[in-house]
């Protein structure tokens, strides 16, 4: 059998290194290129065409969601499977939603992934077990209601990021070249879109779920 040839896309290079030699010394598998850059993945994509690209959420200067699309549209071909620290459903049915055919997390095993990765391959979709028992659970939770993480935008996702940072408003507001008017704005969006009720609440949120990445 052919190798199967995989795109790393993730931010840390540790990971990057350690499932680049996790999956180079497994047969079935070729890396053929990583980044921790996601605009550059989007480039990688475009000139290697790789059949799997593991696509890390929580990337700069666009998020893994926006990269995911832009790759749909120049390696049709590749299938992604995003990977995350975030297990909440919601994420994961986001990234299904825009192309996507897998979401794991970063929690899961060795081999969990590398099913993925074979699952995906032969034109399925798969979902982690992690993001699987989560579904279960809020299921038999009736009174539980899951922020529509959907509804935010890119730039909202962005700022959710930089406040996990520890970053201030006039922070953000320099760090992304938009006004302090705006960036409040912004969070008073998210508050809205998350039904949360003040920034406590949304500092709260924040650090109950990780980042989106």
């Amino acid at each position: 059998m052919e190798k199967i040839s995989v795109l790393i896309a993730d931010d840390h290079k540790l990971i990057r290194d350690t499932w680049s030699y996790i999956l180079n010394n497994d047969d079935r598998f070729h890396v053929i290129a990583e980044c921790g850059d996601s605009e550059q993945a989007v480039e990688m994509s475009r000139i290697k065409q790789p059949e799997i690209i593991l696509m890390d959420i929580n990337m700069m200067p666009i998020s893994g969601f926006e990269a995911t699309e832009r790759i749909r549209k120049v390696s049709p071909t590749s299938r992604i499977i995003g990977v995350s620290m975030h297990s909440q459903p919601a994420y994961a049915k986001k990234m299904l939603q825009i192309g996507a055919r897998g979401y794991v997390t970063k929690n899961s095993s060795k081999e969990e992934m590398m099913k993925a990765i074979m699952e995906v391959y032969m034109g399925n979709k798969y979902v982690c077990d992690e993001i699987k028992n989560n579904i279960s659970e809020l299921i038999l939770e009736e009174n539980k209601e899951v922020p529509n993480v959907n509804a935010l935008t890119e730039r909202e996702i962005q700022i959710i990021n930089l406040i996990k940072e520890g970053q201030s408003s006039k922070e953000i507001a320099l760090n992304l070249n938009i006004s302090l008017k705006t960036v409040e704005v912004h969070r008073h969006n998210v508050l809205k879109k998350l039904k949360l009720k003040n920034s406590a609440s949304l500092v709260n949120f924040i650090n109950s779920t990780a980042t989106l990445g």
